[in-house]
């Protein structure tokens, strides 16, 4: 149990902390494999929940949500990249970009109930996870009032809200130390080290200029907690089917399925075939984020009881867990969005 909960906690501070290092160090030419898995090949292993026969007969019970919904984003989006002239589909992006970042720091909130629940620190306060929300939204004000650190070329005109976003990420931020300090449970080191990282996720946002150092760094770590975590599930007990086999399972489908989204994703600028491609990839990140919110739903008995009994040395024997558990994102997309 201790060990399982080491290699998650460790596995989650350095992942997080290595990629913000790497992708600030490195030019962006040297970052193209790091940023492909931790963008694509974590969007594409959501895909693996299918191949576990209770959550596909989950899934399938609930087809508006895990069918319906995903297949009318990929649909939807395919047909409007498609039609659209680029300049056009464009604007749209910076919607989409927004839904993406908040869906990082849902995950962000879910890792730091997780912690607290496994680390027996008692529940998320109201006031701690608003703190954590507020950094986030902060973060993503910032990111659209400079688009060009998404690196879209879109004047929104929002630029005056910057400082403001900034004031309001560090009002975020020291609200939720101030909490943290206050705790009426003793945090304790781990559960403060992974709840700090959720407040100061957005961080290198307000310090740099540069795309890569300011947003690469977060959405790779983003991918690599996903991955992590959806590994450490894979490699959970599964009646029938090895552990190997099934971590095997799960790298493949995300290196071919990833694959396939990397290449879309950079069609931007083709033809309209091309484009529907790149359409289709931006639905595919969307119900992404739509299927994960569904199926790390901790307050829902499905997801509680089949990940508690995947990842008992994090979610068992300290009551009920938190609300809400990563939500993953989203994951997924380079700073070019």
């Amino acid at each position: 149990m201790r060990r399982g909960r080491g290699i998650w906690l460790s596995g989650t501070v350095l992942l997080t902390l290595g990629s913000y290092a790497v992708t600030i160090a490195l030019a962006p030419s040297a970052l193209g494999g790091l940023l492909f898995l931790g963008t694509s090949v974590h969007v594409a292993t959501t895909a693996w929940f299918w191949s576990v026969p209770e959550v596909r007969a989950h899934m399938l019970a609930r087809r508006g949500r895990y069918v319906l919904a995903p297949l009318a984003l990929v649909a939807g989006a395919a047909v409007l990249a498609g039609a659209m002239p680029p300049r056009a589909f464009v604007w749209l992006l910076p919607a989409f970009l927004a839904w993406q970042f908040f869906h990082f720091q849902k995950q962000n909130l879910g890792l730091a109930a997780l912690s607290a629940t496994a680390y027996g620190a008692g529940r998320l306060g109201n006031g701690e996870r608003r703190a954590v929300t507020a950094a986030g939204v902060a973060g993503i004000v910032a990111l659209l009032s400079r688009p060009e650190l998404l690196q879209l070329t879109l004047d929104l005109r929002l630029r005056f809200l910057f400082p403001v976003a900034a004031v309001a990420y560090a009002v975020a931020v020291a609200a939720g130390c101030v909490l943290l300090l206050r705790r009426r449970t003793r945090p304790g080191p781990a559960f403060a080290a992974v709840y700090a990282l959720s407040l100061f996720f957005f961080l290198p946002v307000f310090l740099f200029t540069s795309p890569y150092a300011a947003v690469a760094g977060l959405t790779a770590a983003h991918g690599y907690q996903y991955l992590l975590i959806m590994a450490l599930v894979a490699g959970g007990e599964r009646p029938g089917l090895s552990r190997l086999v099934s971590l095997a399972l799960l790298l493949n489908i995300g290196l071919l399925l990833g694959t396939a989204l990397n290449l879309a994703s950079h069609l931007h600028d083709a033809a309209p075939a091309g484009r529907a491609l790149y359409g289709a990839y931006l639905g595919a990140v969307m119900a992404h984020f739509v299927v994960d919110a569904g199926l790390w739903r901790l307050r829902d008995e499905f997801p509680r009881r089949f990940l508690t009994r995947r990842l008992p040395y994090l979610l068992g024997g300290t009551g009920r867990p938190g609300p809400s558990a990563p939500a993953a994102a989203a994951d997924r997309v380079g700073p070019r969005g």
